[in-house]
Parts: C-alpha cells; sequence; structure tokens
C-alpha cells in the first residue's frame, strides 16, 4: 500500500488517495486533499484562509511545522473596534461586536495564509508537479459537486452565542446566494449539484501561474482592488508582504511517547498542558466517562484554557513563557491542588465555530503531515469572478487593547489548531488533528487518551462521546448518561447537553501499527473517512 488518509470531506479524501497511488508522497497528497476541501466544503476552508502544519519527512531529514495563519492588515488599530464591543462567547472563540462588522464582510477579512503554506510545503518536500495537484479541486469545482449534509447544515445554520448568523455569511455576497441558494432564498438541498466555474478559473490561475500570483501578481492585484472599492483596510501590500512562519515542534511526551505539536499561536502548548496534568492519574482506573473521569478531565481542560486566555498569543508581539504549559513542575502542582480538590474557573466577558477542517495523512516512506486549515469564521466576502470566500479572522481578535489577543498589524491571532503526531521509536505511530474551534485541543487530548489509555482503535476513539469545558460549565455530548450527568450536578457543577450525539470538533487521525499496516479513524460528527491506496 502507498498510504492512507483521513479527512472530513470524501472527495478530499479520495484525492489524496489518488495522488498516493500515482506516486504522489503525503505532501503531495496533503495539497490536493485542502484543495479539495476548499472547493466542497467553502465555508471551512479555502484559499482565502489560514492554517498550520506539522510533516516529519525522514527522506528529507526534515521534522518542521509551518505556520500560515492570517494576519491583520497593516491598516488594522487596536482600538478599531473598542468603542462597539458587545461580549464574548462562552465558548472563548470570538467577540461580538455591534453589527457583527468583526466577522461578516470586507473588513472582517485577515491576509490569507493558505496558498503560501501549501505552496512552502510542495516547494520542500513535493515531488509531482504543483500544477498536476490542483486538477482534482479544478475538476470538482467545474464538474461539480454534491451539498453534503455538513454544508447544508451550514446553509441554514442560525448562529448562536451572539455571532452573526452563518447563512447571513454565505448570503453576503452576490456569488454566495448564487451558488449555494435557491432564487427565494432557501437552501440548496443535500445532493444537489454546486458547480463553480469562477473557482475552476481562479485555481486554473493558481496552476499555471504558481502561489506567487496569488500574493504578488495578477491574483493579488485583483483581490486588492477589490478591498479598495469596499472600503476595506487590506491592500496589495497585505498580500506582497505575507510570509510562512517555520518553527520547531513543541516535543513532549505522554505515558512514555513522543509527542511532537505545533507552538503558538497554535493550540500545541494548551494539548501539551492537558496531557501533562492527567499523566498524573490512572484515567483507565476511573473509568472512561464515569463522573470522576469528567470532572477530571474538564477541570484539567478549565485550567489549561484559563491559561491560554491570558498567556498565549503571536509569539511576535507577546512574551510567552513555554514553562507554564510544559514543565513537569508545573503538571505535578496542577495534578496535587486537584487531588486536594481545588477547581479551576474561566473569566468570559458576559454577553463553537465550524470553520475549520483538517487532514491526516501517511505514506509508504514514513513521511507524514498533519494539516489544520479554516477560514475561522467565514466573512462572505467573495471578489467577483473569483468564486471563493475569504476568512472572517479577525473576529477572534481581542477588539480591549493590552492584551494578549489584541488586534495589532501583522499580528496572527492564537488559535486552538494542533495537529499532532506520536512518535513510537522514533517513527509516527498516530497523526491526529481535528477542526472545532475553541474545542480543538480538548477534543484531541480525549482522542490521544482514547488510543493510549484506554486502548481503543483509532476510529472507536474519535468516535467515543466526548465533553467540553471551554467555560465554567461542563458541555456533554447526547450520548453521556444521564446518570453520569446526574453525578456531577451532584457535586455542584452545571452540565449543558448537547442536543447532538457527535459535537466538539471532528477529530481524524491515521495510524500506523507495530506490524506495518495502518488505519485510521473519521469523526462521525463530520461527513468524511479513512481510505488507504
Amino acid at each position: 500500500m502507498k498510504g492512507v488518509a483521513s479527512a472530513p470531506e470524501p472527495e478530499a479524501v479520495d484525492a489524496a488517495v489518488e495522488v498516493l497511488a500515482a506516486g504522489g508522497n503525503a505532501v503531495d497528497a496533503a495539497v490536493a486533499c485542502a484543495l479539495v476541501q476548499g472547493v466542497v466544503d467553502p465555508p471551512m476552508c479555502g484559499i482565502g484562509g489560514w492554517g498550520t502544519l506539522q510533516v516529519f519527512a525522514p527522506g528529507h531529514d526534515a521534522h518542521t511545522c509551518l505556520d500560515f495563519y492570517a494576519t491583520a492588515p497593516a491598516a488594522s488599530r487596536p482600538d478599531q473596534w473598542a468603542d462597539k464591543l458587545q461580549g464574548e462567547t462562552r465558548d472563548g472563540w470570538g467577540f461580538i461586536v455591534e453589527n457583527n462588522e468583526n466577522e461578516i464582510g470586507w473588513n472582517a477579512v485577515a491576509t490569507p495564509g493558505t496558498m503560501a503554506g501549501l505552496g512552502e510545503a510542495h516547494a520542500r518536500y513535493g515531488r509531482m508537479p504543483w500544477g498536476e495537484l490542483l486538477q482534482p479541486a479544478i475538476g470538482y469545482a467545474r464538474r461539480g459537486f454534491p451539498v453534503r449534509p455538513h454544508l447544508f447544515d451550514f446553509l441554514l445554520d442560525e448562529g448562536a452565542q451572539g455571532r452573526a448568523a452563518p447563512r447571513d455569511k454565505m448570503r453576503f455576497s452576490d456569488t454566495g446566494r448564487s451558488l449555494y441558494y435557491r432564487p427565494d432564498g432557501s437552501a440548496l438541498p443535500v445532493g444537489s449539484i454546486v458547480r463553480n466555474p469562477d473557482m475552476a478559473d481562479t485555481l486554473d490561475r493558481l496552476a499555471r501561474h504558481g502561489v506567487e500570483t496569488f500574493y504578488r501578481g495578477d491574483l493579488a492585484r485583483d483581490m486588492a482592488a477589490e478591498f479598495e472599492r469596499q472600503g476595506a483596510r487590506m491592500a496589495f501590500e497585505d498580500f506582497a508582504n505575507y510570509r510562512v512562519v517555520e518553527r520547531d515542534p513543541v516535543r513532549t511526551s505522554y505515558r512514555g511517547l513522543d509527542l511532537a505539536t505545533n507552538f503558538p499561536p497554535g493550540g500545541g502548548f494548551v494539548l501539551a498542558l492537558m496531557l501533562g496534568i492527567l499523566e498524573r492519574f490512572d484515567l483507565a482506573g476511573l473509568g472512561h466517562n464515569s463522573a470522576d473521569y469528567i470532572d477530571l478531565i474538564s477541570a484539567a481542560i478549565r485550567y489549561a484554557t484559563a491559561q491560554k486566555d491570558g498567556r498565549l498569543g503571536d509569539p511576535d508581539f507577546f512574551a510567552i513563557d513555554p514553562a507554564l504549559f510544559l514543565s513537569p513542575e508545573v503538571h505535578d502542582d496542577i495534578a496535587t491542588r486537584l487531588r486536594g480538590g481545588e477547581d479551576f474557573s474561566v473569566e468570559r466577558l458576559e454577553k463553537e465555530t465550524p470553520n475549520t477542517t483538517h487532514l491526516s495523512i501517511m505514506d509508504e516512506s514514513g513521511m507524514a503531515i498533519s494539516m489544520t486549515h479554516s477560514l475561522g469564521m467565514v466573512s462572505g466576502a467573495t471578489v467577483p469572478g473569483m468564486g471563493f470566500m475569504f476568512n472572517g479572522a479577525m473576529g477572534v481578535f481581542d477588539p480591549r487593547p493590552g492584551r494578549a489577543g489584541s488586534i495589532a498589524p501583522g499580528k496572527r491571532r492564537y488559535t486552538s489548531a494542533c495537529p499532532t503526531m506520536v512518535f513510537r521509536d522514533g517513527r509516527p505511530s498516530i497523526v491526529i488533528g481535528a477542526p472545532g474551534g475553541a474545542h480543538i485541543a480538548g477534543s484531541v487530548m480525549q482522542a490521544l487518551v482514547n488510543m493510549i489509555d484506554f486502548g481503543m482503535t483509532a476510529q472507536e476513539a474519535v468516535s467515543a462521546p466526548r465533553i467540553s469545558a471551554t467555560s465554567n460549565a461542563i458541555d456533554i455530548v447526547n450520548r453521556i448518561p444521564r446518570s453520569v450527568q446526574h453525578a456531577l450536578e451532584g457535586r455542584g457543577r452545571t452540565i449543558v447537553r448537547n442536543a447532538k450525539s457527535y459535537a466538539f470538533a471532528q477529530v481524524h487521525a491515521v495510524v500506523q501499527h507495530a506490524d506495518g499496516h495502518w488505519s485510521g479513524g473519521a469523526d462521525p460528527a463530520s461527513d468524511g473517512m479513512v481510505l488507504t491506496a
């Protein structure tokens, strides 16, 4: 076999394994997969978005992380929405300002990084021609793709926690209304075929002229001209000055296994902190999803979330102390305090973004890639004739000046995205990650614990009922027994039962076993799958 891939979109997984079967490596497959994701899952990701990836490339003697987060335009100001601030979402992923202008429309857009990230990864580690890798995405855009249940739900979504309604974002532009809605304004039903020739033409320009045209060529000038017509802050210089940031992976361990994840402003520190605390406990002895187990892991999530809120940001703008997240002494101290009955809280202003996707891929040479990419929160802004929507990443900056997540020109906002790998004997054993806004790190942690502590398969691990605790409440999926809920409420915990059976991020993983065979898991909350080539 040539390799294995897992992602939330079947069309994208098909593209990845076709590239692997044709002789491409894991990075080639990831490029093809990501670009198809942008076509068939347009509110989640795309060439107007951003992301972060970890790649292990033994043939290149390389193990690195490439960050291609969206950056605030140069014309941004720390106080541009300070007098319009109305509150913060309960899950901690975004701020509410007057008229939702930080998350819908042209000034919600931060400088996109996805094309720069994909281009950089391919230039370093790919082996198939760049133009060939764009053909699957061009084909889906031109010939059409079906509206899947996940996309249909988004087209109807009325929003929550004070955010702008996703359906309003998707209908913001003429392009969005014509592609995804009927003339009477109703959403295209599941199974409808969407054809997007404008996006096909844009991708064809990228196939022929390369990534350079998106940042410093004709495509960049065309995009910048539309931002200027709309009176937005984005300018040609924001595209031209964009750069990918390379960082070493964050290295830690769990139960004797080596683990590598990403550096801030990604969520790797938060994941490492949760696992470091929980390693001090016999989780299997507590029983999976028992009241004691949920009480413990929710406390670890709350503590890590509170540390993230005040101590993590773009390291180019904010001093970060890695020891607060990675130090064994810190892990010991928090575990001791938990055993002593101490609880932790998450402070929010009074008053679950799903706009992300992920891919996990391994190939026969030992190369592995874990990549999370996103629109942050789709803005709805679309340049006429280009077919794709831009990110709404400005919506997760803190409108209050002087804070870790405050707005600044060129700044990257914290994201919970944490593409992660677990190593056995120096080789990747688990490649994992997830979309899911503020819930990502906690959900990846639970899936890893499911595999490592409870011996679950990858599919069992990503399918098992999950909880989240990014506020002072414990959110649970509808498959957690009510007897467990009542036991937790008897301890004074506030429990919020989600109506969904699968919620809180969408974890996708691939695994290479000791005998060399591959398996994987695709979260049932998505429409995704796992395939081998």
